[in-house]
Protein backbone atom coordinates (compact mmCIF):
# COMPACT_ATOMS: atom_id res chain seq x y z
CA UNK A 1 0.00 0.00 0.00
CA UNK A 2 1.06 3.36 -1.15
CA UNK A 3 1.17 6.43 1.47
CA UNK A 4 -2.18 8.57 0.61
CA UNK A 5 -1.77 11.15 -2.24
CA UNK A 6 -5.36 12.36 -1.76
CA UNK A 7 -7.99 12.33 0.09
CA UNK A 8 -9.89 9.61 -1.20
CA UNK A 9 -7.04 7.55 -0.67
CA UNK A 10 -7.18 8.54 2.88
CA UNK A 11 -10.60 7.89 2.86
CA UNK A 12 -10.06 4.84 1.31
CA UNK A 13 -7.45 3.90 3.62
CA UNK A 14 -9.44 5.33 6.86
CA UNK A 15 -12.17 3.13 6.18
CA UNK A 16 -10.18 -0.05 5.63
CA UNK A 17 -8.40 0.38 8.84
CA UNK A 18 -11.64 1.04 11.01
CA UNK A 19 -12.65 -3.06 9.21
CA UNK A 20 -9.39 -4.12 11.10
CA UNK A 21 -10.27 -2.15 14.10
CA UNK A 22 -13.68 -3.63 14.70
CA UNK A 23 -12.58 -7.22 13.94
CA UNK A 24 -9.88 -7.05 16.14
CA UNK A 25 -12.28 -5.56 18.62
CA UNK A 26 -14.05 -8.48 18.00
CA UNK A 27 -11.65 -11.11 18.37
CA UNK A 28 -10.43 -9.40 21.94
CA UNK A 29 -14.10 -9.41 22.82
CA UNK A 30 -13.66 -5.15 24.22
CA UNK A 31 -14.83 -2.32 22.28
CA UNK A 32 -10.78 -0.12 22.83
CA UNK A 33 -8.78 0.15 19.91
CA UNK A 34 -7.77 3.84 18.31
CA UNK A 35 -7.49 4.53 14.71
CA UNK A 36 -4.26 5.69 13.64
CA UNK A 37 -3.89 8.03 10.20
CA UNK A 38 -0.96 9.60 8.81
CA UNK A 39 0.12 11.87 5.38
CA UNK A 40 3.54 12.71 4.21
CA UNK A 41 4.11 16.12 3.78
CA UNK A 42 6.53 19.13 2.35
CA UNK A 43 9.66 19.07 4.89
CA UNK A 44 8.48 21.37 8.04
CA UNK A 45 10.04 21.92 10.86
CA UNK A 46 8.47 20.69 13.96
CA UNK A 47 9.59 23.18 16.07
CA UNK A 48 8.38 26.08 14.15
CA UNK A 49 4.95 24.40 13.74
CA UNK A 50 4.11 23.00 17.32
CA UNK A 51 1.91 26.10 18.28
CA UNK A 52 0.21 25.42 15.28
CA UNK A 53 -0.52 21.57 15.61
CA UNK A 54 -3.03 21.35 17.93
CA UNK A 55 -5.85 24.13 17.30
CA UNK A 56 -8.65 22.53 20.12
CA UNK A 57 -10.52 24.42 21.83
CA UNK A 58 -9.05 25.68 25.32
CA UNK A 59 -9.43 22.21 27.89
CA UNK A 60 -9.87 20.05 25.14
CA UNK A 61 -6.45 19.76 24.34
CA UNK A 62 -5.00 18.23 27.71
CA UNK A 63 -2.24 21.07 27.91
CA UNK A 64 -0.31 18.24 26.93
CA UNK A 65 2.89 19.40 24.27
CA UNK A 66 6.27 17.89 23.33
CA UNK A 67 8.51 18.42 21.47
CA UNK A 68 12.13 16.49 20.48
CA UNK A 69 14.43 17.95 18.42
CA UNK A 70 17.04 16.23 17.01
CA UNK A 71 17.50 18.64 13.69
CA UNK A 72 19.23 17.99 11.27
CA UNK A 73 18.42 14.61 12.80
CA UNK A 74 14.46 13.07 13.83
CA UNK A 75 12.72 16.17 14.82
CA UNK A 76 8.74 15.59 16.45
CA UNK A 77 6.18 17.84 17.78
CA UNK A 78 3.25 16.47 19.61
CA UNK A 79 0.22 17.72 21.27
CA UNK A 80 -2.66 16.47 22.90
CA UNK A 81 -3.57 12.68 24.48
CA UNK A 82 -5.19 9.93 22.79
CA UNK A 83 -4.09 7.54 25.80
CA UNK A 84 -1.85 7.99 28.98
CA UNK A 85 -0.62 6.68 32.01
CA UNK A 86 0.97 8.46 35.37
CA UNK A 87 2.25 6.10 37.79
CA UNK A 88 4.91 5.78 40.66
CA UNK A 89 6.46 3.06 42.24
CA UNK A 90 8.95 0.78 41.90
CA UNK A 91 7.69 -1.58 38.62
CA UNK A 92 7.58 1.83 36.92
CA UNK A 93 9.72 0.56 33.62
CA UNK A 94 8.08 -2.64 33.42
CA UNK A 95 4.41 -1.02 33.63
CA UNK A 96 5.74 2.03 30.96
CA UNK A 97 6.65 -1.26 28.56
CA UNK A 98 3.30 -3.04 28.89
CA UNK A 99 1.42 -0.17 28.23
CA UNK A 100 3.64 1.04 25.25
CA UNK A 101 3.55 -2.14 24.00
CA UNK A 102 -0.61 -2.21 24.48
CA UNK A 103 -1.09 1.14 23.23
CA UNK A 104 1.16 0.67 19.98
CA UNK A 105 -0.56 -2.68 19.50
CA UNK A 106 -4.19 -1.34 19.06
CA UNK A 107 -3.76 0.96 17.13
CA UNK A 108 -5.06 0.34 13.76
CA UNK A 109 -4.12 2.07 10.03
CA UNK A 110 -0.21 1.90 10.37
CA UNK A 111 0.96 -0.23 7.37
CA UNK A 112 3.95 -2.14 7.15
CA UNK A 113 5.73 0.19 4.91
CA UNK A 114 5.53 3.59 7.14
CA UNK A 115 8.78 4.89 7.06
CA UNK A 116 10.87 4.80 10.77
CA UNK A 117 10.03 9.17 10.90
CA UNK A 118 6.14 8.48 10.60
CA UNK A 119 5.64 5.23 13.20
CA UNK A 120 3.37 6.24 15.81
CA UNK A 121 5.18 6.49 19.11
CA UNK A 122 4.57 6.56 22.87
CA UNK A 123 6.14 9.72 25.07
CA UNK A 124 8.10 9.11 28.11
CA UNK A 125 9.00 11.65 30.74
CA UNK A 126 10.90 9.40 34.04
CA UNK A 127 11.67 10.81 37.54
CA UNK A 128 14.89 10.39 38.66
CA UNK A 129 13.63 8.26 41.90
CA UNK A 130 10.82 5.64 41.30
CA UNK A 131 8.32 8.00 44.08
CA UNK A 132 8.28 11.36 45.33
CA UNK A 133 9.37 11.64 48.77
CA UNK A 134 5.66 13.27 49.76
CA UNK A 135 2.81 11.40 47.20
CA UNK A 136 1.42 14.16 45.37
CA UNK A 137 4.20 16.73 45.76
CA UNK A 138 6.52 15.82 43.08
CA UNK A 139 6.71 14.23 39.76
CA UNK A 140 5.32 10.95 39.03
CA UNK A 141 7.74 7.94 38.54
CA UNK A 142 6.40 7.82 34.88
CA UNK A 143 4.44 10.02 32.75
CA UNK A 144 3.26 7.82 29.40
CA UNK A 145 1.49 9.69 25.97
CA UNK A 146 0.00 8.74 23.53
CA UNK A 147 -0.46 11.83 21.56
CA UNK A 148 -3.15 12.71 19.30
CA UNK A 149 -0.85 14.77 16.93
CA UNK A 150 2.72 13.96 15.86
CA UNK A 151 4.43 15.23 13.29
CA UNK A 152 7.98 14.15 12.90
CA UNK A 153 10.42 15.46 10.22
CA UNK A 154 13.80 13.39 9.54
CA UNK A 155 15.84 15.05 6.54
CA UNK A 156 13.55 16.37 3.80
CA UNK A 157 10.80 13.72 5.02
CA UNK A 158 7.79 14.51 7.05
CA UNK A 159 4.70 13.26 7.94
CA UNK A 160 1.72 14.26 10.33
CA UNK A 161 -0.03 11.65 12.46
CA UNK A 162 -3.59 11.92 13.92
CA UNK A 163 -4.65 9.13 16.39
CA UNK A 164 -8.28 9.30 18.13
CA UNK A 165 -10.85 6.59 19.57
CA UNK A 166 -13.74 5.89 16.95
CA UNK A 167 -17.33 6.32 18.41
CA UNK A 168 -20.12 9.43 18.76
CA UNK A 169 -19.62 11.78 16.00
CA UNK A 170 -15.92 10.42 15.80
CA UNK A 171 -15.79 8.31 12.32
CA UNK A 172 -13.25 7.56 10.32
CA UNK A 173 -14.10 9.51 7.62
CA UNK A 174 -14.24 12.66 10.30
CA UNK A 175 -10.63 11.36 11.48
CA UNK A 176 -9.26 11.66 8.12
CA UNK A 177 -10.78 15.02 7.44
CA UNK A 178 -9.24 16.16 10.39
CA UNK A 179 -6.22 15.27 9.46
CA UNK A 180 -6.25 16.29 5.31
CA UNK A 181 -7.12 19.76 6.43
CA UNK A 182 -4.67 19.88 9.05
CA UNK A 183 -2.18 19.13 6.95
CA UNK A 184 -2.84 21.49 4.13
CA UNK A 185 -3.16 24.12 7.29
CA UNK A 186 0.27 23.81 7.97
CA UNK A 187 1.32 23.51 5.02
CA UNK A 188 -0.19 26.81 4.36
CA UNK A 189 1.74 28.49 7.85
CA UNK A 190 4.72 27.42 6.56
CA UNK A 191 4.36 29.04 3.82
CA UNK A 192 4.06 32.21 5.06
CA UNK A 193 6.49 32.02 7.56
CA UNK A 194 9.15 30.97 5.07
CA UNK A 195 10.19 28.33 7.45
CA UNK A 196 11.94 30.70 9.90
CA UNK A 197 11.93 30.23 13.24
CA UNK A 198 9.00 32.58 14.65
CA UNK A 199 11.16 33.21 17.88
CA UNK A 200 13.72 35.24 17.79
CA UNK A 201 16.14 36.31 20.72
CA UNK A 202 14.25 38.90 22.79
CA UNK A 203 16.10 41.63 24.63
CA UNK A 204 18.31 40.63 27.77
CA UNK A 205 16.04 39.93 30.71
CA UNK A 206 16.48 40.73 33.60
CA UNK A 207 16.95 38.30 37.03
CA UNK A 208 15.22 39.66 40.06
CA UNK A 209 16.51 37.39 42.54
CA UNK A 210 18.32 34.20 42.69
CA UNK A 211 18.62 31.34 45.20
CA UNK A 212 22.00 31.27 46.53
CA UNK A 213 23.43 28.00 46.74
CA UNK A 214 27.57 27.63 47.35
CA UNK A 215 27.27 27.10 51.20
CA UNK A 216 25.32 23.90 51.18
CA UNK A 217 26.65 22.63 47.89
CA UNK A 218 29.92 23.02 49.93
CA UNK A 219 29.25 20.93 53.32
CA UNK A 220 27.32 18.42 50.99
CA UNK A 221 30.71 18.57 48.77
CA UNK A 222 32.93 17.71 52.02
CA UNK A 223 30.46 15.27 53.53
CA UNK A 224 30.53 13.04 50.13
CA UNK A 225 34.05 13.55 49.42
CA UNK A 226 34.67 11.99 53.03
CA UNK A 227 32.67 9.12 52.39
CA UNK A 228 34.59 8.35 49.25
CA UNK A 229 37.59 8.86 51.12
CA UNK A 230 36.31 6.31 53.98
CA UNK A 231 35.23 3.95 51.31
CA UNK A 232 31.69 3.89 51.85
CA UNK A 233 31.06 5.32 48.25
CA UNK A 234 33.33 5.41 45.01
CA UNK A 235 32.11 8.25 43.46
CA UNK A 236 28.47 10.24 44.40
CA UNK A 237 27.42 12.84 41.90
CA UNK A 238 26.13 15.76 44.12
CA UNK A 239 23.01 18.04 42.36
CA UNK A 240 22.56 21.54 43.31
CA UNK A 241 18.91 24.11 42.73
CA UNK A 242 18.52 27.23 41.95
CA UNK A 243 15.62 29.60 41.10
CA UNK A 244 15.99 32.67 39.24
CA UNK A 245 13.12 35.16 39.70
CA UNK A 246 12.70 36.57 36.18
CA UNK A 247 11.58 40.29 35.18
CA UNK A 248 8.89 38.35 32.40
CA UNK A 249 7.47 35.31 31.77
CA UNK A 250 8.96 33.27 28.96
CA UNK A 251 7.49 31.28 26.05
CA UNK A 252 9.17 28.04 26.31
CA UNK A 253 9.35 27.86 22.46
CA UNK A 254 11.62 30.91 22.40
CA UNK A 255 13.83 28.93 25.07
CA UNK A 256 14.08 25.88 22.53
CA UNK A 257 15.09 27.78 19.66
CA UNK A 258 17.66 29.60 21.55
CA UNK A 259 19.10 26.01 22.67
CA UNK A 260 18.70 24.83 19.14
CA UNK A 261 21.41 27.92 18.28
CA UNK A 262 23.50 26.88 21.19
CA UNK A 263 23.43 23.46 21.35
CA UNK A 264 23.44 22.23 17.70
CA UNK A 265 25.41 18.48 19.29
CA UNK A 266 22.45 18.17 21.53
CA UNK A 267 19.12 16.58 21.95
CA UNK A 268 16.60 19.79 22.92
CA UNK A 269 13.28 18.40 24.35
CA UNK A 270 10.33 20.00 25.89
CA UNK A 271 7.71 18.35 27.90
CA UNK A 272 4.49 20.53 28.94
CA UNK A 273 2.21 18.60 30.84
CA UNK A 274 -0.02 21.61 31.43
CA UNK A 275 0.02 24.94 30.42
CA UNK A 276 1.54 26.56 33.60
CA UNK A 277 4.91 24.18 33.41
CA UNK A 278 7.50 22.76 31.30
CA UNK A 279 10.71 21.00 31.72
CA UNK A 280 12.52 21.71 28.36
CA UNK A 281 16.84 21.46 28.22
CA UNK A 282 19.56 20.09 25.63
CA UNK A 283 20.89 16.96 26.90
CA UNK A 284 24.31 15.51 25.21
CA UNK A 285 23.66 12.19 26.93
CA UNK A 286 21.74 8.99 26.18
CA UNK A 287 21.13 6.34 28.18
CA UNK A 288 19.98 4.45 25.11
CA UNK A 289 19.19 4.47 21.95
CA UNK A 290 17.71 1.35 19.96
CA UNK A 291 17.11 1.29 16.36
CA UNK A 292 16.47 -2.17 14.59
CA UNK A 293 17.75 -4.51 17.20
CA UNK A 294 21.05 -2.31 17.62
CA UNK A 295 21.88 -0.67 21.09
CA UNK A 296 23.54 2.31 21.92
CA UNK A 297 24.45 4.07 25.30
CA UNK A 298 26.30 7.08 25.92
CA UNK A 299 29.16 7.42 29.18
CA UNK A 300 29.89 11.23 29.40
CA UNK A 301 31.38 12.00 32.74
CA UNK A 302 34.14 14.88 33.04
CA UNK A 303 33.70 18.32 32.19
CA UNK A 304 35.45 21.25 31.24
CA UNK A 305 34.93 24.80 29.19
CA UNK A 306 36.34 24.75 25.44
CA UNK A 307 39.88 25.82 25.05
CA UNK A 308 42.95 24.86 26.95
CA UNK A 309 41.59 23.04 29.67
CA UNK A 310 39.35 20.46 27.06
CA UNK A 311 42.35 19.43 26.04
CA UNK A 312 43.66 18.68 29.74
CA UNK A 313 40.82 16.52 30.38
CA UNK A 314 42.28 13.57 28.42
CA UNK A 315 45.41 13.87 31.37
CA UNK A 316 43.46 14.49 34.06
CA UNK A 317 44.12 11.29 36.31
CA UNK A 318 41.00 12.50 38.12
CA UNK A 319 38.56 13.12 35.49
CA UNK A 320 39.66 9.69 33.48
CA UNK A 321 38.94 8.06 36.38
CA UNK A 322 34.98 9.00 37.02
CA UNK A 323 34.67 8.22 33.22
CA UNK A 324 36.30 5.03 33.26
CA UNK A 325 33.79 4.04 36.37
CA UNK A 326 30.96 5.04 33.92
CA UNK A 327 31.67 2.99 31.34
CA UNK A 328 32.74 0.08 33.47
CA UNK A 329 28.88 -0.24 34.93
CA UNK A 330 26.86 0.41 31.80
CA UNK A 331 29.21 -2.55 30.31
CA UNK A 332 28.87 -4.77 33.39
CA UNK A 333 25.16 -4.09 33.36
CA UNK A 334 24.31 -4.51 29.91
CA UNK A 335 26.85 -7.89 30.10
CA UNK A 336 24.73 -9.05 33.62
CA UNK A 337 21.64 -8.73 31.06
CA UNK A 338 22.96 -11.32 28.50
CA UNK A 339 23.98 -9.24 25.92
CA UNK A 340 27.94 -8.37 24.32
CA UNK A 341 28.77 -4.66 24.71
CA UNK A 342 31.58 -3.17 22.50
CA UNK A 343 33.37 0.00 23.37
CA UNK A 344 36.44 2.17 22.02
CA UNK A 345 39.26 1.59 24.22
CA UNK A 346 39.85 5.17 25.11
CA UNK A 347 37.18 7.93 25.49
CA UNK A 348 36.85 10.97 23.09
CA UNK A 349 36.33 14.75 23.56
CA UNK A 350 32.44 15.56 22.81
CA UNK A 351 32.04 19.01 22.43
CA UNK A 352 28.24 20.51 23.53
CA UNK A 353 27.92 24.10 23.14
CA UNK A 354 30.73 25.81 25.39
CA UNK A 355 31.62 22.55 27.42
CA UNK A 356 33.22 19.36 26.62
CA UNK A 357 33.01 15.82 28.19
CA UNK A 358 34.88 12.90 27.93
CA UNK A 359 32.65 10.63 25.59
CA UNK A 360 32.65 6.49 25.27
CA UNK A 361 29.73 5.27 22.97
CA UNK A 362 29.32 1.27 24.09
CA UNK A 363 26.83 -0.78 21.79
CA UNK A 364 25.42 -4.24 21.40
CA UNK A 365 23.03 -6.31 19.73
CA UNK A 366 19.49 -5.92 21.40
CA UNK A 367 18.84 -10.12 21.61
CA UNK A 368 15.21 -9.49 22.08
CA UNK A 369 15.59 -7.77 25.32
CA UNK A 370 12.88 -5.08 26.11
CA UNK A 371 13.72 -1.65 25.55
CA UNK A 372 12.48 -0.56 29.35
CA UNK A 373 13.81 -3.41 31.03
CA UNK A 374 17.34 -2.36 30.21
CA UNK A 375 16.85 1.43 30.63
CA UNK A 376 15.41 0.54 34.44
CA UNK A 377 19.25 -1.78 34.73
CA UNK A 378 20.92 1.30 32.77
CA UNK A 379 19.41 4.22 35.29
CA UNK A 380 20.66 6.26 37.01
CA UNK A 381 24.05 5.36 35.32
CA UNK A 382 27.30 6.72 37.66
CA UNK A 383 27.33 9.58 35.78
CA UNK A 384 24.39 11.18 37.08
CA UNK A 385 24.28 9.11 40.72
CA UNK A 386 27.51 7.68 41.64
CA UNK A 387 28.52 3.73 42.94
CA UNK A 388 27.04 1.98 44.28
CA UNK A 389 24.36 3.08 42.90
CA UNK A 390 21.83 2.35 46.38
CA UNK A 391 24.33 3.26 49.14
CA UNK A 392 24.54 6.50 46.05
CA UNK A 393 20.52 6.80 45.88
CA UNK A 394 20.10 6.48 49.53
CA UNK A 395 22.76 9.81 49.86
CA UNK A 396 21.65 11.52 47.50
CA UNK A 397 18.22 11.72 49.72
CA UNK A 398 20.14 12.97 52.36
CA UNK A 399 21.97 15.67 51.09
CA UNK A 400 20.32 17.21 48.46
CA UNK A 401 17.67 19.54 50.34
CA UNK A 402 15.19 19.17 47.39
CA UNK A 403 13.48 16.58 44.55
CA UNK A 404 15.68 16.05 41.79
CA UNK A 405 11.87 15.04 39.69
CA UNK A 406 12.78 14.97 36.13
CA UNK A 407 16.56 16.09 36.38
CA UNK A 408 19.14 13.58 35.13
CA UNK A 409 15.93 11.09 34.86
CA UNK A 410 14.99 9.25 31.18
CA UNK A 411 12.93 11.06 28.70
CA UNK A 412 12.58 10.07 25.00
CA UNK A 413 10.45 7.74 23.12
CA UNK A 414 9.35 4.53 22.07
CA UNK A 415 7.76 3.27 18.67
CA UNK A 416 5.89 0.76 16.95
CA UNK A 417 8.58 -1.13 15.85
CA UNK A 418 10.12 -1.51 19.55
CA UNK A 419 12.98 1.08 18.55
CA UNK A 420 13.44 3.85 21.53
CA UNK A 421 15.51 6.75 22.20
CA UNK A 422 15.95 7.80 25.91
CA UNK A 423 18.21 10.92 26.47
CA UNK A 424 19.41 11.50 30.27
CA UNK A 425 17.34 14.58 31.10
CA UNK A 426 20.66 16.96 32.62
CA UNK A 427 21.31 20.59 30.97
CA UNK A 428 18.06 21.13 31.68
CA UNK A 429 15.43 23.30 33.74
CA UNK A 430 12.06 23.70 34.78
CA UNK A 431 9.63 27.21 33.61
CA UNK A 432 6.90 28.16 35.88
CA UNK A 433 5.74 31.58 34.18
CA UNK A 434 8.59 33.93 35.68
CA UNK A 435 10.39 31.26 37.53
CA UNK A 436 13.10 28.94 36.11
CA UNK A 437 14.74 26.28 38.29
CA UNK A 438 18.30 25.38 36.67
CA UNK A 439 19.62 21.95 38.30
CA UNK A 440 23.19 20.78 37.64
CA UNK A 441 25.38 18.79 39.41
CA UNK A 442 29.12 17.55 39.74
CA UNK A 443 30.82 13.92 40.43
CA UNK A 444 32.74 13.66 43.75
CA UNK A 445 35.22 10.91 43.75
CA UNK A 446 39.07 10.51 45.41
CA UNK A 447 40.71 13.36 44.46
CA UNK A 448 38.06 15.24 44.00
CA UNK A 449 39.07 18.91 45.30
CA UNK A 450 35.54 20.62 46.74
CA UNK A 451 36.57 23.77 45.33
CA UNK A 452 36.91 22.82 41.68
CA UNK A 453 33.68 20.80 42.50
CA UNK A 454 31.80 24.60 42.98
CA UNK A 455 33.30 25.73 39.91
CA UNK A 456 32.29 22.90 38.12
CA UNK A 457 28.90 23.13 39.06
CA UNK A 458 28.63 26.87 38.69
CA UNK A 459 29.80 26.35 35.47
CA UNK A 460 27.38 25.01 34.62
CA UNK A 461 24.71 27.22 35.87
CA UNK A 462 26.07 29.82 33.79
CA UNK A 463 25.84 28.00 30.75
CA UNK A 464 22.15 27.14 31.20
CA UNK A 465 21.45 30.83 32.35
CA UNK A 466 23.09 32.33 29.43
CA UNK A 467 21.37 29.94 27.06
CA UNK A 468 17.66 30.08 28.67
CA UNK A 469 17.77 33.67 29.31
CA UNK A 470 19.80 35.18 26.22
CA UNK A 471 22.63 36.75 28.29
CA UNK A 472 20.82 37.69 31.70
CA UNK A 473 23.02 35.77 34.47
CA UNK A 474 25.97 37.07 35.88
CA UNK A 475 29.48 35.28 35.09
CA UNK A 476 30.39 32.14 36.93
CA UNK A 477 33.48 33.59 39.08
CA UNK A 478 31.31 36.38 39.96
CA UNK A 479 28.80 33.35 41.50
CA UNK A 480 31.61 31.93 43.15
CA UNK A 481 32.44 35.17 45.19
CA UNK A 482 29.09 35.35 46.35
Amino acid sequence: MQPPSSFPDLLSEAAAAARRLELDATARQDDEGVLSLAVPLASLDPLVLLPHLDTTAPGAGHGFRFLWDGAPGLSIAACGSCNSLELSGPRRFELAQRFSSLSLSRLAGVPAHTPPLARPRVLLAFAFFDSPLQLGLGAAGVHAVLPRWQLSRQGNQCWLRLQRSLGGEVTPRSIAEELWERARQLERVAGASGQRLPFPPGPALAIQHGTQWQSGYRNAVERALTLVEQGELRKLVLAVRQELQLSASLDPLTLLTQLRRSQPGSCRFLWQHSPGEALLGASPERLLTVRQGRLRSDALAGTAPRGEQAAALLRSQKDRHEHELVVETITTVLQRAGLQPQRPRHPRLARHGSLVHLHTPITADLQGQSPLALAEALHPTPAVAGLPRREAMAWLRSLEPFERGHYAAPIGWIDSEGDTDLRVAIRSGTLRGQRLELTAGAGIVQGSVPERELEEVALKLEVLRQQLTAGAASRASDLIRR
